[in-house]
Formats: structure tokens, C-alpha cells, sequence
């Protein structure tokens, strides 16, 4: 039998077996809680610091917020402190969706503050978001003069960032949902 040279012979490529897909295993399926948490301690930690006296980017916050954070009272410094709770105690909401459920009472109560969690976000964020792009796109006037530069920075940061919260929370608790405890 004559064989001929390697360089001339024709090399055929091995059929492989399509690769498995992949699954939805414990770290695929749960990124949006994680993603969530860290937003939540992310947005505790803004709020902290502005509570705390920081100044940066307070400014971009306007209005009411901006005041309250700038007073230094006891009063001021309470509310900034509860809304950090808050929102500390919304990332370890968003935490506990990497568990599995020990009863049908904890998962309930888990899936209902959960999405609680993400209407607010997603109502509050959205709107402002919403009306915010409309008044920056001349579609609506506001009556009186709106401060572009604070409304840009809500629309396009602080507000967005409660939009996308709240959407990562409803993907975590959808992904919660689907699996069996």
C-alpha cells in the first residue's frame, strides 16, 4: 500500500457532537440578585455619604434631597439614616433570592417584599425617567423653569439606576420562582 506524504494527504475534519447547552446552573441563575444587591449597597452607600456630610455630586441631586442632605440637623441626619436602612435592607431582600426556600411562608413573604421592592423602584425611577427625557426633549414645558443639568443627571443616573434596580429584581425574583425548593 503506498501512502503518501503527509503534506499531501487530505486531512478530514472530525464531526464533533454539538456542545451541550448551556445550563442555567446556581451562578448563571442567580447574577441578577447579586447585580440587584449591589445596587441597592451601591445606592446605600451614596446616600451615606451625602448623610454623613459628603458633598460630592450632592449638587446633581437637587431640590428637596439636596436640601435635606445640606441642613445637618438631627432631623436630617435621621432621615438620611432611614433611607440607607432601607436600602441596605432591599439588598439583603435581593440577597435572600440566592437561597432556597425553607417553607411556603418564607418564599411568599420573600417574593411579595421583593416585589414591592421592584414596583416602587420601577414606578418611582420610570416616571421620573419618563418625564424627565420628555421635558428634556422639548415634547413637554414644565411651568416653571426646570434645571436641565439636575434633570439630566436623574435621567440619565440616579433615576436609571432605580429603573435598572428594579428590573434586575423582577429577573431575580422570576429565576426565584423557577426553582424548586
Amino acid at each position: 500500500m503506498i501512502v503518501p506524504p503527509a503534506s499531501t494527504r487530505m486531512v478530514t475534519r472530525r464531526q464533533r457532537a454539538p456542545a451541550p447547552p448551556v445550563s442555567a446552573g446556581p451562578l448563571a441563575d442567580r447574577w441578577p440578585a447579586r447585580a440587584a444587591a449591589t445596587l441597592a449597597f451601591a445606592s446605600a452607600a451614596v446616600t451615606l455619604f451625602w448623610t454623613l456630610g459628603g458633598t460630592l455630586l450632592l449638587d446633581t441631586v437637587g431640590g428637596a434631597p439636596e436640601d435635606l442632605a445640606r441642613q445637618r440637623t438631627p432631623g436630617s441626619f435621621a432621615f438620611g439614616t432611614m433611607v440607607v436602612l432601607v436600602k441596605v435592607t432591599a439588598g439583603l431582600l435581593a440577597l435572600a433570592l440566592l437561597g432556597h426556600s425553607t417553607g411556603w411562608l418564607r418564599r411568599r413573604w420573600l417574593l411579595i417584599a421583593n416585589g414591592t421592592a421592584a414596583a416602587i423602584l420601577l414606578l418611582w425611577g420610570g416616571a421620573i425617567v419618563l418625564l424627565g427625557g420628555l421635558v428634556l426633549g422639548g415634547v413637554i414645558t414644565p411651568e416653571g423653569a426646570a434645571d436641565e443639568r439636575n434633570l439630566r443627571w436623574h435621567v440619565y443616573l440616579w433615576d436609571l439606576w432605580f429603573v435598572v434596580w428594579g428590573a434586575l429584581i423582577v429577573v431575580a425574583v422570576m429565576r426565584y420562582r423557577g426553582r424548586r425548593s
